[in-house]
């Protein structure tokens, strides 16, 4: 079994690629991959709760989210920074994340067999 690390940068709501990624770690989950996700920069909005996407015509994708654990993928990441930077805590996110400081990245990746960037 491979180990996955999907790295998340770009806002929730920002097209298809997010939403094509999400398909991505949902399959590779599906075949009984070890999956982790990886949320940096603006990617720390995907877990940002009371999200109002209906507004801009797109799918709320906290749903697929919240449906990773029904998958096994538990190993969900974010960066301190990140979290800062954009003005979140931990308790502004609708999942419990393990949050690393930007210092820790390259070695955490370091564990992965294959890494997706998006």
């Amino acid at each position: 079994m491979k180990s996955y690390l999907f790295v998340l940068r770009k806002p929730s709501h920002s097209g298809i690629l997010v939403q094509e990624m999400l398909d991505i770690i949902l399959t590779t989950a599906a075949f009984d991959q070890q999956v982790s996700i990886l949320l940096l920069d603006d990617g720390v909005f995907h877990l940002k709760n009371n999200q109002r996407t209906e507004a801009i015509g797109l799918k709320d994708s906290s749903a697929m989210f919240k449906a990773l654990a029904l998958y096994d993928v538990t190993g969900l990441y974010t960066e301190a920074e990140s979290l800062t930077e954009r003005g979140l805590t931990e308790q502004d996110l609708f999942l419990s994340v393990r949050v690393i400081l930007r210092a820790e990245i390259n070695r955490l990746m370091a564990q992965f067999d294959v890494i997706f960037a998006g």
